[in-house]
């Protein structure tokens, strides 16, 4: 069973979004959609850890430091609940390269409200864009359509 522990970040750059465009895996929950880059915790891993690791994973690119910006608590109907520690980085090094997972693509900022996103994603894109201080967002699904979201214990 996969853990419900997760990380995401939006890696920065001239901009732009680094975006992982998940085109590659069947039965993908992500398919079609564009989302930053991390992934499912392993045994004994910190955030930290679980972050370096999946975005070198999957990009090839190592962080040198990172900022944590919040929580984001996914419940859907059929699936058990997933916690996800949200995370952006302007400072890294290495090189891209290919991704298993889809396709990597750097995308201007203003552009990325406009690509295929789940609704709650861009609540939170909109939130780092804002630079909100550290965040607890909670979005419930319901056959794939969001119907409901609380930001630091509010409902939107």
């Amino acid at each position: 069973m996969k853990s419900p522990l997760t990380t995401l970040c939006y890696i920065e750059q001239d901009g732009c979004y680094l975006l992982l465009h998940r085109v590659s895996k069947k039965n993908d929950i992500n398919r079609d959609k564009w989302i930053g880059v991390g992934g499912h915790f392993e045994a004994g891993e910190s955030p930290e850890d679980c972050l370096v690791r999946e975005v070198r994973e999957e990009t090839g690119l190592l962080l040198n430091s990172w900022r944590f910006c919040g929580i984001v608590t996914f419940i859907s109907d059929s699936d058990p609940a997933e916690y996800m520690c949200l995370y952006t980085s302007n400072d890294f090094s290495g090189s891209l390269i290919d991704c298993n997972e889809g396709t990597l693509e750097w995308v201007p900022k203003d552009k990325v409200l406009k690509l295929n996103l789940w609704e709650g994603d861009k609540i939170f894109l909109c939130l780092l864009q804002e630079q909100v201080p550290f965040f607890s967002l909670k979005l419930i699904y319901k056959n794939g359509s969001l119907v409901e979201s609380v930001l630091n214990g509010k409902h939107l």
